[in-house]
């Protein structure tokens, strides 16, 4: 081999190893999260729903299903690859949209203290303030929900409004559904440790909060179907979802879920992310309705068939958890499907036609008055921008 040739093939060799060091570095940096250890360890091996070394769902769930139409074509594992390459170098004009949504930017710090709101702020983050506790769920607010800078990762104009800053002071209790990226996001979490007073998470997240100097005595994890009770006039379900967790390569080290906040005048359902299944009617059951169920509908493909719900599983999901309103979350601010950015929205509005609750539709910020039984909003992804 000529000596020219060498040399190449070594600055190739060296270029191969630095990024090598460089992907090493960058997914042991503490925003990968960390893997639970010692006692908190110890508990998930308790659990019932951790089974040879990892958490599983309530039903027997395959996580990439292949849809018939597929078989006879390509393959599983071609047609998860084309899929792959169409996400990010296909033609996604339709996945995202071509104006800067509407929103409404409500100053969070001087809502009325009395009063009982829900505030959406966009994909799955909200704000809950009832009967006087400040609870804030899923807050993703660095602009992007991964923490590759990739252009579907990146949040649509007119949806990345609000910021920690923007938060109150004091914020009673911050919720974690499951710690996928656009759920637990690294950059928000240490820009709001000041002002939590508590966070509630399924079993493992806790690691994570304790690595990044959260203080462990306002750390609260608790198994599906277990409750804790952070405050006075609160006590917060752990419920299971039909879903799985995972930031790299730890896959179902950490549990997932949803959520029943209950205080003396009001019941509210969060579904966290998760496919259709049994649970849903079960939850209804055990606590005889909600006032309002908050319900994922977005990201959704028939690959993703058992751990997403399409729009008539989510409209399905609000009759048997026995809602009397529900609110679509895990939409209109990131694209992680081949869905356009309002079929969701489209389709679910027309799933819920004779259900036996209300269908709310707020606008990113817009107030959602929990006491007002006749509050109604726009279908606001049908208006032409001005």
């Amino acid at each position: 081999m000529k000596k020219g040739m060498i040399k190449i093939l070594l600055m190739i060799l060296g270029l191969l190893a630095l990024i090598g060091i460089g992907v090493f570095w960058f997914v042991h940096t503490p925003r990968f999260g960390y893997a639970p250890t010692g006692n908190r360890l110890k508990r998930i091996q308790a659990s019932p729903h951790y089974q040879n070394g990892a958490f599983v769902d309530l039903e027997p769930v395959t996580i990439m299903v292949e849809p018939e139409e597929d078989k006879p074509k390509q393959g599983f594992l071609m047609a998860t690859l084309s899929s792959l390459y169409q996400f990010i170098l296909g033609d996604n004009r339709a996945l995202f949209p071509d104006h800067p949504l509407p929103s409404v930017r409500t100053d969070l710090k001087h809502l009325d203290p009395a009063a009982n709101v829900v505030v959406w702020m966009g994909h799955s983050s909200f704000y809950l303030q009832v009967d006087g506790l400040h609870i804030l769920v899923d807050p993703v607010f660095s602009g992007y929900c991964s923490p590759l800078p990739l252009k579907n990762f990146r949040a649509y104009a007119g949806t990345d409004i609000y910021h920690a800053e923007d938060m109150p002071d004091c914020i009673d209790v911050m919720v974690i559904s499951h710690n996928h990226w656009d759920h637990l996001d690294y950059d928000t979490q240490m820009a709001l440790k000041q002002k939590v007073r508590h966070i509630v998470t399924p079993l493992g997240i806790g690691e994570d909060f304790e690595r990044w100097g959260f203080a462990p005595d306002i750390i609260h994890e608790a198994d599906w179907y277990e409750r804790v009770a952070p405050l006075p006039g609160l006590t917060i379900h752990v419920l299971p979802s039909q879903h799985f967790s995972g930031r790299f390569m730890d896959r179902n080290q950490t549990e997932w879920g949803g959520f029943a906040f209950i205080t003396e005048h009001h019941k509210v359902y969060y579904s966290g992310d998760g496919g259709y299944g049994r649970h849903f009617r079960e939850i209804g059951r055990r606590f005889g309705g909600f006032d309002l169920a908050i319900l994922e509908n977005g990201q959704y493909n028939k690959r993703w068939a058992k751990i997403h719900m399409m729009p008539e599983e989510t409209a399905q999901a609000g009759e048997d958890v026995k809602a009397r309103a529900i609110i679509a979350v895990h939409n209109s601010k990131f694209t992680l499907s081949r869905h356009a950015w309002d079929t969701p929205l489209k389709d679910l509005a027309k799933a819920v036609e004779g259900r036996p609750y209300r269908f709310l539709t707020p606008r990113i910020g817009e107030v959602l008055d929990l006491d007002d039984s006749t509050q109604v909003f726009s279908h606001w992804w049908e208006k032409t921008p001005e």
